[in-house]
């Protein structure tokens, strides 16, 4: 009886040893990270318009694309240290900064580095210029927020969004000056007016439609699509809904007709069309002469 008594004994106290060490296991689990604080003195990171969101491309798009002009001021959105400043064969030219939330904001594509690795940055400093380095298919700044340090997976990536209030393909975004030394956010994205928007009285922007292509583009212009590639440094067979593209108006063209011309044949040497050059010049036929002077494209 006293052995049966004793043995239960021992049986209740290793009970209650493995009672104890799962509970102290389930105390000691680590937190789960919390998303730090995106606060509202953050800055948008350059002016521009939106032509990608957070998530597109079957989930595997991780940041917002803002288009502008090329060589563009790029902006911190916050203070923090530079914890990468390289060129990617993806990314271009590309800048990490660590925060003091533990947040890491990554800028990429751009044309050129000002700030190094180690560096401290301000709020609202230039630490770059836009362009479209690495894997790019036009002028933009990708930018992307990872709640703790940048992974190769980016499971720490979160919607820009969070920081900055909902923004659509399309929609314009600029930081405001506050002073010297930071740059505070405007009100929140407006639409733009439909498909374009004005930049002085020179220079349009047009915003990329869906079914448009860069040829229909600069018929709409009267210019030629390589023209419209060359200044927006973009390849012509690759352009995308919501893209920004720059459109300068160019010097009237003119062109001597020679031996062997047609009109269709000096259409299409212009990225133009018979019809167009018969317009520009009250032709009511499509015979010309040698030595013709035709107008291609007027100013």
């Amino acid at each position: 009886m006293k052995d049966y008594i004793r043995r239960f004994f021992i049986a209740g106290i290793m009970a209650l040893c493995v009672s104890l060490l799962f509970l102290g296991g389930k105390h000691s689990k680590a937190a789960e990270p919390k998303i730090p604080e995106l606060t509202e003195h953050w800055v948008w990171p350059a002016d521009g318009v939106i032509t990608d969101t957070f998530g597109t491309r079957e989930g595997q798009h991780k940041g917002i694309d803002i288009a502008g002009d090329s060589g563009s001021p790029v902006y911190a959105v916050d203070a923090g240290i530079v914890s990468r400043s390289y060129y990617s064969q993806t990314y271009g030219n590309v800048i990490f900064i660590k925060h003091n939330n533990q947040s890491e904001t990554v800028y990429a594509h751009l044309d050129k580095r000002f700030s190094a690795e180690g560096e401290s940055v301000g709020l609202g400093q230039k630490i770059g210029l836009m362009g479209s380095t690495g894997d790019s298919s036009g002028v933009h700044l990708h930018f992307e927020i990872h709640t703790q340090a940048w992974t190769a997976d980016k499971i720490n990536a979160v919607d820009p969004s969070v920081a900055f209030g909902m923004g659509e393909v399309g929609q314009a975004v600029n930081a405001v000056m506050k002073d010297e030394n930071a740059r505070e956010v405007s009100a929140r994205p407006s639409n733009f007016e439909s498909g374009k928007i004005k930049n002085g009285f020179e220079e349009t922007y047009h915003i990329v439609k869906t079914g448009e292509t860069l040829w229909s583009i600069a018929a709409h212009y009267n210019l030629r699509a390589g023209e419209i590639a060359d200044l927006n440094n973009i390849n012509p067979d690759h352009i995308f809904s919501g893209q920004k593209l720059l459109i300068k108006p160019v010097k009237s063209l003119e062109y001597t007709v020679k031996q062997g011309d047609t009109l269709s044949s000096i259409a299409k040497m212009h990225d133009t069309t018979a019809e167009t050059i018969k317009k520009l010049n009250n032709a009511d036929s499509d015979t010309i002469k040698i030595g013709q002077i035709l107008i291609i494209r007027k100013k």
